[in-house]
């Protein structure tokens, strides 16, 4: 192995020694195959200038060729409302003048207790009257009065005592104290067999362990030196 190693050695060492020695090749530079000129640039021309219109064309517009669609007007959408009140003239107001009249009713019965009068009369201008009624008290109430361009003017007056019934509370309903509901006895009653309660399993005490005793350390007294003073 090692032979090899110093035949390759030498093999390569008489190659490098028979290959000549060459120099690095140097190029020219290439001259430019275009001139070398700056170009040159005309100055474009200005623009031209127009003179602004001194009048302007009116053109009329152009006629439509189709006459504008007509639409009728749209009926409105809702309804009537249901409670609307129609609208009434008013009427016109009659002067009638006053008449005179004259009346007078009565009533009375006693099994329903009613007694009541009235009379009135009136010559067109004055009306006068009075009425009479039967007050829940026993007493009678009488009321004259008189009415005209002045205004109501009464009279009021009270005949007889008014009477009120002793009261006299009652006592208060006593209401039969109802009867308890007796339900059937059952004819049968079912009988069961009496149980025992199941005897418990007897159970032996679990020994116990003897606490150990261990020896009491005996540790010897510390001698301290006496200090003196």
């Amino acid at each position: 192995m090692n032979k090899f190693v110093v035949l390759a050695t030498l093999f390569g060492a008489a190659m490098a020694a028979e290959l000549p020695a060459y120099s690095k090749p140097s190029y020219p530079t290439p001259a430019p195959a275009y001139p070398t000129k700056a170009p040159a640039y005309t100055t474009p021309a200005a623009a031209p200038a127009y003179p602004a219109p001194t009048t302007t064309t009116a053109y009329p517009a152009p006629a439509p060729a189709y006459p504008a669609p007509a639409y009728p007007a749209p009926a409105p959408a809702y309804s009537k409302p249901v409670d609307e009140q129609p609208a009434y003239s008013k009427p016109a107001e009659e002067d009638h003048p006053p008449m005179p009249f004259d009346f007078t009713y009565e009533v009375k019965d006693d099994p329903t207790y009613q007694d009541f009068s009235h009379s009135e009369a009136s010559d067109g201008k004055v009306v006068t009257g009075s009425y009479r009624v039967s007050l829940p008290d026993g007493r009678i109430q009488i009321v004259s009065y008189k009415a005209d361009e002045n205004g109501y003017v009464a009279d009021v007056k009270y005949e007889g005592e008014a009477k009120y019934d002793e009261y006299k509370p009652t006592a208060a309903p006593a209401y039969p104290k109802p009867a308890e509901p007796a339900y059937p006895k059952p004819a049968d009653e079912p009988t069961y067999p009496e149980t025992k309660p199941e005897a418990k399993p007897e159970t032996k005490p679990y020994p116990v362990a003897a606490e150990p005793a261990y020896p009491k350390p005996s540790y010897p007294e510390p001698a301290y030196p006496k200090p003196t003073y």
